[in-house]
């Protein structure tokens, strides 16, 4: 009884092992590479350059101020030794409040940067995400990863996306 038990134990094993790797087989998984398509893909080059033109006149007008502001405070550190102490203290004061009104200016700008930055990518993750399940459903994939220690460049369907998101920029 228990060899019968045991031969028919080993044979449901044996059927539950070739089933599973019958489904193995079916299993079709793929990866996408967000970094490259933050690269390359045209939607996000359009938001790149979308936001270059958008804040190039006030980071302009910020490395301007940034220059002026250095030479004023060289030319001080050159003629404070023959300045009068109240014109020394005044201009002293006057760098400090410019220096002060810059790196408000700068970090005002830095945040603005940041926010937009945020918005053109989200709208560029979404575009890319919704490419990746156009070409996940159109080749029958059943999952897509996006993070991976390790990924067989076999799986990676990244330029399939890229595609996919260049043809749907294009409608």
């Amino acid at each position: 009884m228990n060899t019968l038990r045991q031969k028919l134990s080993m044979a449901l094993l044996a059927a539950a092992c070739v089933t599973s790797m019958a489904q193995a087989q079916e299993f079709k998984m793929g990866f996408v590479n967000t970094e490259r398509i933050f690269r390359e893909a045209a939607t996000a080059k359009q938001a790149q350059a979308k936001l270059e033109q958008e804040f190039s006149r006030r980071e302009k007008e910020l490395v301007e101020t940034g220059n002026s502001l250095k030479l004023a405070s060289e030319k001080f550190e050159r003629e404070a030794p023959t300045l009068a102490e109240s014109q020394r203290t005044t201009r002293q004061k006057q760098l400090i409040e410019q220096d002060r009104e810059f790196q408000r200016k700068r970090r005002e700008f830095q945040e603005d940067l940041n926010a937009r930055k945020n918005e053109e990518q989200q709208i560029v993750v979404e575009r890319a995400n919704r490419a990746v399940k156009q070409v996940a459903e159109s080749e029958k994939y059943d999952v897509i990863f996006q993070e991976a220690v390790y990924i067989n460049p076999k799986h990676d369907i990244t330029e399939k996306v890229i595609k996919a998101l260049t043809a749907s920029a294009a409608k």
